[in-house]
């Protein structure tokens, strides 16, 4: 089952997800790892929630 990112209820630190780096947002390449922080105040986003990821990285919750 996969979570809808966009919703910062569905996501919690611990949270094994893709995230599309800023870098990458052009060809929506994504990178898997396990959320550490959310970055995203409100409780809503339309491109994803953004987290920093274990190891430093940061983007938004990849969203199909």
């Amino acid at each position: 089952m996969e979570i809808d990112g966009r919703y910062r209820k569905n996501v919690k630190p611990g949270l094994a997800v893709e995230i599309v780096l800023k870098q990458d947002q052009r060809t929506g390449k994504t990178t898997a790892g396990i959320v550490k922080d959310l970055l995203t105040k409100s409780e809503f986003h339309p491109h994803g929630i953004k987290v920093r990821l274990e190891d430093g990285q940061v983007g938004r919750i990849h969203t199909k």
